[in-house]
């Protein structure tokens, strides 16, 4: 099973699967910050893309908020786990207030990205929706449905690593996956795929998406 270096390293990888695409487009990378975006860089690098973000926020299970019921994207698509929701009994109400409390971090978040993301407009362009891991999926689908609202002439995910149920999940809803290290086994977590694993600060986001953006 592939193991990589680093989320740059990732990156190459996933770029040179990526090569063998036809692409009808010139193609879009929206890299999900903060792991994501040095991950797409390499991608938008190889395919002389346009690089974008789109922010994706969990939707945190009210007294538990490292559990999520869903998630909501920058662009404005709310995906809900109706299963999970259904099961703790979360009421209308308690979704309407946390669905706010994740609007308002969303543009907070954009604010602190000094106006980097939201440039790049996905209608009718073929899209490779990027992210340094799918663990659950559902952050990744609610990216999916966001950018389905705007016409893309395709969608393509690219990870580099998947557990094997997200992997199902979101293969089912896009063009192609790409994903070299998909884990089948019961424990699953995005770390280890990568020998060197950090959490990337918004610095590091910011001074990718700006450089890039020099080059292009």
């Amino acid at each position: 099973m592939i193991t990589y270096r680093n989320r740059t390293d990732a990156g190459k990888v996933l770029a040179q699967e990526l090569q063998k695409i036809r692409f009808e487009t010139r193609p879009i990378v929206l890299a999900i910050p903060n792991g994501g975006i040095p991950v797409g860089v390499q991608i938008a690098k190889s395919l002389h893309a346009e690089l974008d973000a789109i922010i994706v926020r969990k939707l945190q299970v009210p007294g538990n908020p490292e559990a999520g019921f869903g998630a909501l994207t920058s662009h404005g698509a709310l995906l809900l786990n109706e299963r999970l929701v259904r099961s703790i009994g979360l009421k209308q109400v308690q979704i309407d207030m946390v669905v706010k409390q994740t609007e308002e971090q969303i543009e907070r978040r954009k604010n602190d990205y000094r106006g980097l993301v939201g440039n790049v407009n996905p209608s009718e362009k073929d899209v490779i929706l990027v992210d340094d891991g799918i663990a659950s999926g559902y952050t990744m689908l609610a990216a999916i449905e966001s950018v389905r609202t705007l016409g893309p002439n395709s969608i393509i995910v690219a990870a580099p690593t998947a557990s094997g149920s997200a992997a199902e999940l979101v293969g089912n809803q896009v063009s192609v996956l790409v994903c070299p290290r998909i884990e089948t086994g019961f424990i699953f977590a995005v770390a280890n795929a990568y020998v060197k694993w950090y959490d990337v600060p918004d610095s590091e986001v910011i001074l990718v998406l700006e450089d890039y953006r020099k080059e292009v």
